[in-house]
């Protein structure tokens, strides 16, 4: 990529930089620049083999260099421009690796009275116990996040080229403004050193400081190994970013005083609910890293078996995320019941935590939520990062939409995939202020306007979560807000604000809603999730000498479909003990083996099966005959082309399987319909389950790659999968 690289300050980082460049034969010529008193190191450095020459005049040192980085400590920054400035030449692109971007961005306008378009703050998120050119490694940033601060005035071309030039060396590159990246790595990584650093300088004041040393366990090694880096650059980085660190200590004071109280009064249920909502966080932190980034789940299922046995599957995720929006925007207290504790609620409720809300729980599926009314939400500190459901993104853009403070909807790489524009353009048209990506992906930019109009919008495809999210918006939007469906839809939203107390007419397949009503909290007990018991609803049919009864299955009119189109094929699913839960349609589902034929999925039933139909291609390749799918165009636009990586994957596994544009053709087979091999999730939960379900029928082992996404949805589906007969490892 270049010609010469001249790195300023050849410690631990400029020293990996310069090792990675040169393995990846990303320059011909590396040289380095240093201080008088540093000539030792820059010695060191160039016997180790890190650089090719080293300088202690910049002039030689920058000459005819294609880019120039600055791996020194932030405090001496400007210093480090000032050397530059008579040398600067616009034919070179300028970067750094600082830890704080605004004080570096400071620096660098004291000096040039602008930011010149030519330098491109970074910062590679990276480091070791040791520090030096010795701890110098080829391989620091692999896998790493690097982060890009470009300001409006910097090179497109300039930052693409700094872009390529990190993730060759192997970093993950984001993209962020300078504010909330300070205000980020406050939180995530400069907070945290100074707790380490204060910690063990408690500890190792302390007279019997020997023996806590001495019996110190692992824990106190990895809480505390950030306490080895190096104190000259961490001055640097604590005093440039005090504006945001000081306010997050005293945010950390206030949460320490609060357990302190909790430990005096033996409040046992409060410290035991921060503990655990305190690791469910972290477990989503951990799940936010790429797939890159961390140690995928692949699931091999053994051939043939059956499945026998009674069970309940978690609570219906479309509904708990709705209890907790409504139950957040309602006056008083609400009660859920059967809560789903899966990483895509938990997503909804995190983030309503962060505007404000006080919910305690989930403990074995409870949740209290402390309404604070439709109207008292608070504007969050941060993005909400929303994980990977569309559900909380595509809901919260229009609930968010009316409210009169700004936010930012964030997702994983996944989420941050998906279409929004079926969201954000009868948003706008209701006068919302939403901006996102080029391509009408997330980030979606909330700003607040808080004077939405009422519109009528005939949705050009069934889709609950688009009305839903128009409804809501409709809550606080001048005059009546109607939304008409092609087709019907699940309309649990529509059914929960009427249990609120909040008035939504229906006429046919029309539903409207004003901003006059007002939400009262009440209890929940929401029903098992008839998508999660879809999987052994097709497992027990496909498979011989099966018999499985799913206890307590929400079976609301809107959500149907799987069992109407399986009694098509011929499925053998007796519906039992039929009840009412707080206006929910309810009954335990018994279904037996069976021999399935193919059929013509009528298009009315589409809707009613969406999220289904990845399993349903398992059952309509173990038919007789041909089944043919059509009207199912929004499969394409789920948490992955659900169309196109069935068709692949069931074709790999020897199924005669052809997509089409809005669904797909599949030729059954009742004996050896599907073969072994390897499959992708491609980062989608009903994929990987449905694949694993596919094992029952097959004739070698199957292996799905990429199942961590299960828990998104469906957490417990291994072990219950397992327990009625599955042979999963």
């Amino acid at each position: 990529m270049f010609n010469k690289i001249c790195i300023i300050g050849v410690g631990l980082i400029g020293g990996s930089i310069a090792r990675a460049a040169r393995e990846q034969g990303l320059c011909r010529n590396i040289v380095a620049f240093g201080r008088q008193s540093g000539i030792g190191n820059l010695q060191t450095a160039k016997k180790l083999g890190v650089i090719d020459e080293f300088y202690v005049d910049i002039e030689p040192a920058v000459k005819d260099a294609d880019c120039v980085i600055v791996c020194t400590p932030v405090g001496v920054t400007e210093q480090i421009f000032r050397q530059l400035q008579p040398f600067w030449s616009n034919s070179t692109i300028y970067t750094d690796a600082g830890s704080t971007k605004a004080s570096v961005v400071e620096a660098v306008k004291s000096v040039f009275g602008q930011v010149p378009a030519n330098f491109i703050p970074a910062h590679p998120i990276a480091g070791a116990e040791s520090s030096g050119v010795e701890a110098s490694k080829a391989d620091l940033f692999a896998n790493k996040r690097l982060i890009i601060t470009p300001i409006d005035s910097s090179s497109t071309d300039a930052v693409n080229i700094i872009k390529q030039f990190w993730q060759k060396i192997g970093s993950i590159v984001s993209i962020m403004d300078v504010e909330h990246h300070d205000a980020v790595l406050a939180a995530t990584s400069h907070l945290p050193h100074i707790l380490a650093f204060s910690l063990v300088d408690l500890l190792g004041k302390k007279d019997e400081q020997i023996e806590i040393f001495k019996f110190a366990a692992g824990g106190f090694k990895d809480f505390t190994r950030i306490a080895s880096s190096d104190p000259t650059m961490w001055l640097d980085i604590c005093l440039a970013n005090k504006k945001e660190i000081i306010p997050l200590i005293q945010q950390l004071k206030a949460e320490l005083e609060k357990i302190e109280q909790m430990l005096a009064d033996n409040n046992s249920k409060r410290l035991f609910e921060t503990f655990t909502y305190a690791r469910q966080a972290r477990q989503r932190f951990l799940n936010q890293f790429d797939n890159s980034m961390s140690h995928s789940t692949s699931f091999t299922i053994q051939p043939g078996g059956h499945l026998r046995g009674k069970i309940r599957v978690p609570g219906d995720k479309s509904m708990s995320h709705r209890s907790i929006m409504l139950g957040s925007l309602a006056e008083g207290v609400t009660h859920v019941k059967g809560f789903l504790n899966a990483e895509d609620a938990l997503a909804t409720l995190a983030a309503f935590r962060a505007m404000g809300v006080e919910i305690e729980g989930p403990i074995n599926g409870e949740v209290t939520i402390h309404g604070v009314g439709k109207n008292g939400l608070k504007e969050p500190k941060e993005p909400l990062y929303l994980g990977n459901s569309g559900t909380s993104m595509r809901l919260l853009s229009g609930l968010l939409a009316g409210q009169k403070f700004n936010t930012v909807l964030t997702g994983d790489k996944s989420l941050s995939s998906r279409p929004m524009k079926r969201v954000t353009a009868p948003l706008i048209s209701m006068g919302a202020d939403i901006r996102t990506e080029d391509d009408g992906t997330a980030p979606l930019h909330i700003t607040g306007t808080g004077e939405l109009k009422a519109i009528d919008y005939f949705m050009p495809m069934a889709s609950a979560q688009v009305k839903s999210c128009l409804l809501l918006a409709g809550m606080y939007a001048e005059g009546t807000t109607s939304v008409v469906e092609p087709a019907p839809t699940r309309d649990h939203t529509e059914r929960m604000l009427n249990g609120f107390g909040y008035p939504v007419q229906r006429d046919g397949n029309k539903a409207s809603i004003t901003s006059e009503g007002k939400l009262i909290a009440m209890d929940i007990d929401v029903p098992s999730d008839i998508s999660s018991a879809a999987f052994f609803l097709v497992g027990a049919s496909i498979a011989a000498d099966s018999d499985v009864t799913l206890k307590h299955v929400g079976i609301n009119p809107t959500r149907t479909g799987i069992i109407d189109i399986l009694r098509l094929m011929g499925a053998n699913i007796e519906v039992m003990n039929e009840r009412s839960i707080g206006g929910e349609p309810v009954a335990d589902l018994r279904v037996r083996s069976s021999q399935l034929k193919g059929i013509e999925i009528p298009e009315e039933l589409v809707p009613l099966a969406i999220d289904e139909f990845p399993v349903l291609f398992v059952a309509a390749a173990c038919a007789d005959g041909q089944t043919t799918l059509t009207g199912a165009k929004e499969l394409r636009v789920k948490e992955c082309d659900r169309i196109q990586v069935m068709a692949d994957g069931l074709q790999s596994l020897g199924v005669d399987a052809q997509p089409t544009e809005d669904g797909m053709v599949i030729q059954g087979k009742t004996a050896d319909s599907i073969g072994g091999g390897e499959v992708d999730s491609h980062d989608d939960h009903r994929i990987a389950m449905s694949f694993s379900i596919a094992g029952l029928r097959a004739t070698a082992p199957i292996i799905v790659h990429d199942c961590d996404n299960v828990n998104t949805s469906f957490p417990e589906f291994r072990d219950l999968a397992t327990q009625l007969g599955l042979n999963l490892k």
